[in-house]
């Protein structure tokens, strides 16, 4: 099996154009391809999984990635999937951000001469003459075809700003600049970015002349990815500062079961062979496979021994005398105790797991906090400082877990 029909086996693609001539680059170890990534954060997400994950793929097949970063068309914002226009960041915090994406990104792709480049979208885009731009591939952009774009429509009801109608013709020259200047012959991108895709593939062979044959394949990439990246409480991201190893393989480890082996399938590198034999497990089984799930991508993003620790710490919280010493802590000043006892709504917002007493007392109501596993719903509940001297694990939910000891 080529690298192209183990990419249809997993479920990954959505569309393509030239179906024969990108199995041929493919699986022949020709193409040069890049997926770009808007620096909307200083962190990626578990939603940019599958297109790293994809990259990972195609580049230990024989394969070329050239990662783009959006330092330039950050400056406008995609309005692909969007209701309402996104925040204008300064170039500074868009220059961070690009940096803060190459560190995480090597953790899948070897940079390195002969191998997958970085290339910044800021260092063509800012420099263009607006009026020369507009001559240069304004003629080869339909207006009409533009305003029937799925990822403009969304945007209507609202209103679509002149600068976001612009994000189409920046990323299409994007593709137009690194075909001239980098031999990159193929694009990667999710389906909500098919028009802005298409549009780079048209300008280059409308420019450029019938022997300029540029290719486009979409990927389940977004629309599955950026669902798997958020939670109720925001996105999961891949730096372990804003989300633990631990809470990184507790997020996967209770992915509902429907979607587990759709996400060993598209996310894991184990073979489809034994993923085939997965698809008839049940009950306990099931939780056996969001256990490899877990412990395989926590692996890829943190390593094998922040993955162990975080294994071995999501088994304590369901054996007794397991080693607990893994999981997220927090403590509480001992001079937040009144006479010896501390109310639940204060322990909940004292250690962090909610933001504030009204949001506290929200998950209780709702029957989401846990208290070694003890459902609480007494909302005038104290717990002693004896007991957080041996310390206590708290839940919010299925997915956020502390264990809270007193200073």
């Amino acid at each position: 099996m080529g690298i192209y029909e183990e990419l249809v086996a997993r479920g990954l693609i959505a569309q393509v154009t030239d179906e024969e001539e990108i199995k041929e680059l493919l699986n022949e170890g020709k193409a040069t391809f890049y997926i770009g990534f808007d620096p909307t954060a200083d962190s990626l997400h578990v939603g940019h999984f599958m297109a790293l994950c994809l990259m990972k793929r195609l580049q230990e097949a024989g394969n070329t990635p050239v990662v783009l970063v959006g330092g330039g068309t950050g400056y406008v914002g995609d309005p692909s999937g969007r209701t309402d226009m996104r925040n204008m960041m300064t170039p500074e915090t868009i220059q961070h951000n690009c940096e803060k994406f190459k560190v995480q990104m090597s953790r899948f792709i070897e940079f390195g001469e002969g191998k997958a480049i970085m290339v910044n979208n800021a260092d063509w885009l800012l420099d263009l003459n607006y009026v020369e731009m507009l001559r240069e591939v304004g003629p080869y952009f339909s207006v009409n075809n533009m305003l029937r774009a799925e990822c403009y429509k969304q945007r209507y009801e609202k209103g679509l700003s002149f600068l976001e109608f612009n994000y189409m013709i920046m990323q299409s020259y994007d593709f137009y600049h690194l075909y001239k200047n980098y031999n990159c012959n193929m694009q990667f991108g999710g389906n909500d970015q098919w028009s802005n895709m298409l549009g780079g593939t048209e300008l280059i062979r409308k420019k450029l002349g019938k022997d300029a044959y540029a290719m486009t394949i979409t990927l389940l990439l977004n629309s599955e990815g950026n669902k798997m990246g958020k939670t109720a409480n925001g996105a999961v991201w891949l730096d372990p500062n804003k989300t633990s190893p631990f809470e990184f393989y507790q997020y996967w480890r209770n992915i509902a079961d429907d979607d587990v082996l759709k996400c060993i399938k598209m996310l894991t590198f184990i073979p489809l062979d034994e993923i085939e034999k997965m698809s008839t497990w049940q009950g306990a089984e099931l939780n056996k496979a969001k256990e490899i799930l877990a412990l395989e991508l926590t692996t890829l993003v943190h390593g094998s021994e922040n993955a162990e620790k975080a294994r071995e710490a999501s088994l304590a919280l369901f054996s007794d005398g397991a080693d607990d010493s893994n999981i997220p802590t927090a403590q509480i000043d001992s001079d937040k105790l009144v006479d010896g006892k501390i109310d639940v709504i204060s322990l909940m917002v004292e250690s962090g797991l909610t933001p504030s007493r009204s949001e506290a007392r929200r998950v209780i109501q709702q029957g989401g906090l846990y208290i070694d596993n003890e459902n609480i719903n007494d909302l005038s509940l104290e717990i002693t400082g004896e007991s957080l001297k041996d310390g206590i694990v708290i839940r919010k939910g299925k997915k956020t877990y502390l264990k809270v000891t007193s200073k």
